[in-house]
């Protein structure tokens, strides 16, 4: 006997609605992103270091630069669907899952609900493109509409942190601009920049600009995280 054919269409949570549902599961939550520097192929190391982290649930956010390092090119850069597979890493987000259908009213945004389920946003490693747009005030995809819907209210005691971890070469570190963009995260206290280091960058240029070695972000985000927990 042929099967009948079933006319019901299976129907899914959209990203947006899904990390709704896991803001109170009682977990501690990293919202780690990354932009595009070559320095981003260090997230497996990152992530894979956390991984006996207490009761810990990380979603990645990746803008499209980033995933230009992400394409399984070479042995040291993975690919952006493995890192889905990394411990603890339940969900990882482009622009496009800002707007997987069009939008309703009362539906659920992404940008606004991984706000509110972040204990901590670590942005490893920051672009020089990205700090721009992030004093400035762009807020043109998915992790800048992130960083600009943060909750900032002074009066907020349990006011969340950003950590970042500039990388870029070292003409783009020296750069005037470079220094006053600094200086306006330095003047937002929800800001945490950990500075660039000094090392022979991928382009084969030596000097400040490199990411700030990665086992140093590994110890910051454990330490801040052991806070800003459930």
């Amino acid at each position: 006997m042929a099967a009948i054919e079933s006319n019901t269409k299976q129907t899914y949570p959209s990203p947006a609605a899904e990390l709704a549902a896991a803001i109170n599961d009682g977990k501690t939550h990293l919202l780690l992103a990354a932009s595009g520097s070559v320095a981003v192929i260090k997230l497996p190391l990152i992530i894979s270091s956390l991984q006996d982290y207490p009761n810990l649930s990380i979603r990645i956010i990746l803008t499209k630069s980033a995933t230009h390092f992400l394409a399984g090119q070479s042995p040291e850069q993975p690919t952006v669907a493995s890192l889905s597979s990394l411990p603890n890493v339940d969900s990882v987000y482009q622009d496009e899952d800002e707007w997987v259908e069009p939008w309703t009213r009362e539906a659920k945004i992404l940008h606004i609900e991984a706000r509110r389920w972040a204990h901590l946003l670590a942005v490893i490693p920051m672009s020089a493109n990205l700090l721009a747009k992030i004093t400035g005030g762009i807020c043109d995809n998915l992790l800048t509409n992130v960083i600009r819907a943060w909750d900032v209210d002074p009066l907020n005691p349990r006011k969340r942190k950003i950590l970042v971890a500039p990388s870029m070469n070292t003409m783009m570190w020296i750069h005037p601009l470079t220094a006053k963009q600094l200086g306006i995260l330095e003047e937002w206290d929800w800001f945490e920049v950990l500075p660039a280091q000094v090392k022979t960058l991928a382009c084969g240029d030596t000097g400040q600009g490199g990411m700030c070695d990665w086992n140093e972000v590994v110890s910051v985000i454990k330490q801040r995280l052991s806070v800003t927990g459930p």
